[in-house]
């Protein structure tokens, strides 16, 4: 079984940062991947920008190693890489001054009539200066949209800041701010799963669900983000944003429509209804971690401080947060989050543990009744299993024992699924905003997080270490398990 693809309008997609990381391993690999699969027009233009000057050919020659670098080799040749380049245009644009943006304006002269959509692959600090100088040049067409990338700020204040910034020059509808996260086919299919079923939503609630765990592990380190991720950490990396937005489309009332502000509204509601978390709770409700040396995948490692060259930073690696919800839908359940680098597997998912059964008609020579899990897959392989007990096979008597209905995307239709990158990407020419969050979204993301962050900052309270290759901290699984419960790859 293979998807139906089709065709989007013509566009110009301006790539701010686009001889950058982000371009090379995500953006121009998925533009590739959408025009191999004939979704992109003939008359599709991707214009490459940034501040050092380039002949297009040398910007070609960057285009294609970075197909040949993120693409396996099995879905690119010679000819659909040379088709793909035939779209691919170069400016050299200074973003804070006003070299270059003349160039791109008659670059640009020809296609006002198209959808014209700027990516903003760049530092936040720029994209002031980026949208300013876009309406100085009169390059704004009511067919224009902005992708603004992740970190939007580092607290509640910055973050209007920059969303003021680009406000002055788009209007809402305009503005796309991407998480790649809410690009993956197993997240869409957690909406399928809850609103397209019978057989979930009536079990969807703090009657029949004990608690939910949010993991998004990673077996790399900091790498090139050293520089950055020092001054953010991961609760301004990856909760304020991935990671509350599966708890949002986790817990949601269901929308409506399957629509853009539908949805949005929902999330939005779970967001306002999070329980504070600040210097009351902090200590019993957070734990902050930080990589020290130690083994991945049995390549020995080295501590984050080795990696930041520097002697000491409290910079968190590492957190694990215990939310709850203040609804009527949630009341009483707990949302265990966690996320760090150097963990001991690169693993994304949600798993939804129900509760246990009222009473076990079978004695003790069955064996012990393990209460039932949704476990939902987001990476490495997307998919998802429901554990149920069942009867073990052969004779002897009734033996329990759990087992997973297993279902993998990849080996159920046929095909790999596609990076979140192309999906949005795609969704972003289509003008579709339904996975793309709103302004007051990020505001109220924020406004959760920011105490978390003073907290910690006024509580002086350092940073527990952890050896790479593990877990996390022995703090974060004591935060489960002083309720009576453990992460799942300590549970049967």
């Amino acid at each position: 079984m293979s998807s139906r693809t089709i065709q989007v309008s013509p566009f110009d997609l301006v790539v701010f940062g686009g001889t950058g990381d982000l371009a090379a391993r995500k953006l121009l690999p998925a533009l590739y991947q959408r025009d191999r699969a004939g979704q992109m027009p003939e008359e599709a233009r991707i214009i490459g920008v940034s501040r050092r000057p380039l002949p297009r050919e040398e910007y070609l020659s960057f285009v294609r190693e970075a197909i040949n670098r993120h693409v396996p080799p099995t879905e690119r040749n010679p000819e659909s890489v040379e088709h793909f380049c035939r779209h691919i245009f170069f400016c050299a644009v200074d973003a804070t001054g006003d070299t270059g943006w003349a160039e791109l304006a008659t670059l640009l002269s020809s296609g006002e009539e198209i959808v014209r959509a700027f990516y903003f692959a760049v530092s936040p600090d720029l994209f002031a200066a980026i949208s300013q100088r876009i309406r100085q040049f009169g390059l704004v067409t009511p067919e224009s949209r902005v992708v603004l990338e992740k970190p939007l700020g580092k607290d509640g204040e910055s973050a209007e800041a920059v969303n003021a910034a680009v406000a002055a020059v788009f209007q809402e509808s305009q503005v796309f701010r991407i998480d790649h996260y809410l690009g993956k086919e197993t997240v869409q299919n957690l909406m399928a799963l809850r609103f397209a079923n019978r057989l979930f939503e009536p079990l969807w609630n703090s009657t029949h669900i004990d608690h939910i765990q949010i993991t998004v592990a990673e077996e790399l380190g900091v790498g090139e983000r050293a520089g950055y991720y020092d001054t953010s950490g991961a609760l301004r990396d990856m909760v304020q944003n991935h990671m509350l937005q599966l708890l949002c489309l986790t817990a949601m009332e269901p929308p409506d429509a399957f629509s853009a502000d539908s949805v949005r509204d929902e999330k939005l509601k779970i967001l306002k209804a999070l329980k504070r978390i600040d210097e009351r709770n902090s200590e019993t409700c957070t734990v902050r971690g930080q990589y020290r040396n130690g083994s991945v995948g049995g390549q020995p490692t080295s501590s984050y401080l080795a990696d930041i060259g520097e002697s000491e930073s409290d910079t968190e690696t590492f957190v694990a947060i215990r939310a709850e919800i203040a609804n009527w839908r949630w009341a009483g359940v707990p949302f265990y989050l966690r996320t760090g680098k150097r963990l001991a597997a690169r693993r994304s998912e949600i798993v939804i543990t129900f509760r246990p059964i009222s009473h076990s008609i079978f004695d003790h020579t069955a064996g012990r009744i393990s209460q039932n899990r949704l476990v939902i897959r987001l990476q490495p392989d997307e998919g998802m299993n429901l554990e149920v007990m069942i009867k073990d096979p052969g004779p002897g008597g009734m033996r329990l024992r759990r087992i997973p209905l297993d279902m993998s995307f990849a080996e159920t239709f046929g095909v790999a699924n596609p990076d979140a990158y192309e999906r949005l990407l795609m969704d972003v020419i289509r003008g579709n905003q339904t996975l793309f969050m709103r302004h007051d979204e990020v505001s109220a993301a924020w406004r959760w997080i920011d105490p978390i962050l003073t907290a910690w900052r006024s509580g002086n309270r350092r940073v527990h270490l952890y050896s790479a290759g593990t877990w996390g901290p022995s703090a974060a699984v004591a935060l489960i398990e002083r309720d009576g419960r453990t992460w799942l790859e300590d549970a049967d």
